[in-house]
């Protein structure tokens, strides 16, 4: 069915494509909304400040 260096090949392309999907997962369900949140957060700090800013002004 599969000479050995093909079924090298398939089982490196396996591993790509298993590395690739949890990768992916990781990513849509860690890194991003961590990055979304802490960028809304700093945006509300900023915001805060500049009202603050405006009233001791």
């Amino acid at each position: 069915m599969f000479d050995f260096d093909q079924y090298l090949g398939f089982l490196a392309f396996l591993t790509i494509l298993t590395i690739g999907f949890w990768l992916m997962i990781f990513l849509l369900t860690f890194v991003i909304p961590y990055w979304i949140g802490g960028s809304l957060i700093e945006r509300l700090k900023e915001m805060r400040e500049e009202r603050k800013a405006k009233r001791q002004a």
